[in-house]
């Protein structure tokens, strides 16, 4: 090396010193003015994900009165009012669980579409339109622990779903669900109606995105012929095969959103390998003892239809199976004095009331999706979308006694303090029943 190639060195290595020191003083002034200048909502901002070992992010705002709002824990506490645009920050990941968090008011928020911007909304769950008094329960938001659940975009959905085809199938509170997420995408496309007796069809043509409804309440085959001694008329439940119009046609369909249960509390009789073996408000024989209730041939139901979809030689969709939705029924059933009315926002930590009847439910239909896809042998997939805790707090989401148009309905307790008859199952729309499918548009993003 030559004495003035080593002189040439320095110079060099003090220019790139130099050159490192102006990008860092660069790059500290533009973080300082971004951070001073970006703001995250009305109500929360500054959100800090710290993850620890065990990959759990511990989610903190601050208010804009300077109260800290602390999301770490797995609750569903009622959170602050004015919340705004916060709910829209994504998980930044797919490791959040949407299932644990919150319910929060959301007081600059909107629905997704008006009561009466919706011509498919099943007027019994068009609370507002039946005159129902109070609308708060429109405006709670759910606020997983972990991450945010971003506001449902039509237009969207659409774009990701693209040329596919989604179909609810269940009972009434499948049709729901349907309805609710139909509603939001009317706001964007007015769709073709293509639908016949054997199901609701209904094609946005900009994308060629069908949403279809198929009924099927208990979701395994069912005949109403007489059976042993099994009267003609009864519905006689084959537990232990499943629907055969929805496997003959789960082929056709990209994405399958399933759910069942509340039929298992109606009369029905239970048929196990071609016998009789429980019922349910029917068994002639009392002096024989029923081998199988309502609860366990609903769980063994469920495992028989997630089998079937799950080792189906030609299905390659994705199966959502949204669990067991909780009812409010106080001081009795639906048909005993049941009631929910006057319930105007979500129940707060502590004041839940245990349903022993929603949770075992809950608790087979957990089993039977497990059990089936651990027999997983084609090429689909199946998630879990776990509302059922997250919506017990919601007592206030359902038509009550707001069940019709009828200006002379009753809607308040009479002398004797009987509730007037009405609908603590299904939920008003808007209202929430449509966060199943913000939940929904998540779990579809993760697995597109």
């Amino acid at each position: 090396m030559t004495s003035a190639s080593c002189k040439k060195y320095p110079k060099i290595l003090l220019s790139i010193i130099a050159s490192l020191g102006c990008l860092a003083i660069f790059l500290i002034l533009s973080s300082s003015s971004l951070i001073s200048s970006q703001t995250f909502g009305s109500a929360i901002r500054g959100y800090i994900y710290v993850v620890g070992r065990s990959q759990e992010a511990d989610l903190i705002g601050t208010a804009s009165d300077g109260t800290v709002v602390n999301f770490s824990h797995h609750s569903n506490i009622l959170g602050s009012k004015g919340a705004g645009d916060d709910f829209q920050e994504s998980d930044g990941g797919f490791g959040c669980d949407l299932y644990k968090g919150k319910w929060v008011y959301d007081s600059g928020g909107e629905p997704l579409y008006k009561h009466d911007s919706c011509p498919v909304l099943t007027q019994t769950q068009n609370c507002q339109g039946n005159g129902r008094p109070d609308k708060e329960y429109e405006n709670w938001r759910w606020k997983p622990t972990q991450c945010g659940l971003p506001r449902f975009d039509a237009r969207k959905f659409l774009d990701l779903m693209k040329g596919k085809t989604i179909a609810f199938i269940g009972d009434s509170v499948a049709r729901n669900q349907m309805e609710s997420l139909l509603c939001i995408l009317w706001q964007v496309e007015v769709p073709n109606n293509r639908g016949n007796k054997r199901m609701q069809r209904f094609v946005f043509a900009s994308t060629s995105t069908t949403i279809i409804r198929i009924w099927s309440a208990w979701l395994v085959n069912k005949t109403s012929d007489q059976f042993d001694f099994a009267p003609a008329g009864v519905p006689e439940l084959h537990i232990d095969a499943p629907d055969e119009t929805i496997i003959n046609l789960i082929t056709n369909f990209d994405i399958i959103v399933l759910s069942s249960g509340h039929w298992f509390a109606k009369q029905s009789v239970y048929i196990l390998q071609n016998e009789i073996v429980g019922g349910q408000l029917w068994w002639p024989d009392k002096s024989k003892k029923m081998k199988i209730d309502n609860i366990k041939a609903f769980g063994i139901s469920v495992e028989t239809i997630l089998t079937a979809m799950v080792t189906h030689p030609n299905y390659t969709g994705l199966t959502v199976v949204r669990t067991f939705s909780p009812d409010h029924y106080e001081g009795g059933k639906w048909n005993t004095g049941g009631s929910c009315t006057g319930k105007v926002r979500p129940l707060k930590d502590g004041q839940l009331f245990d349903n022993e009847f929603t949770k075992i439910m809950h608790q087979k239909q957990v089993r039977g999706f497990s059990r089936s896809i651990d027999k997983n042998t084609n090429k689909s997939k199946m998630k879990l979308m776990d509302i059922t805790e997250a919506f017990a707090y919601r007592h206030d989401g359902h038509p009550g006694p707001y069940r019709s148009t009828d200006p002379n309905k009753i809607t308040k307790r009479g002398p004797d303090g009987r509730p007037p008859p009405q609908d603590c199952l299904h939920w008003c729309m808007p209202g929430p029943v449509d966060t199943w499918n913000e939940i929904l548009f998540e779990i579809i993003k993760r697995e597109l």
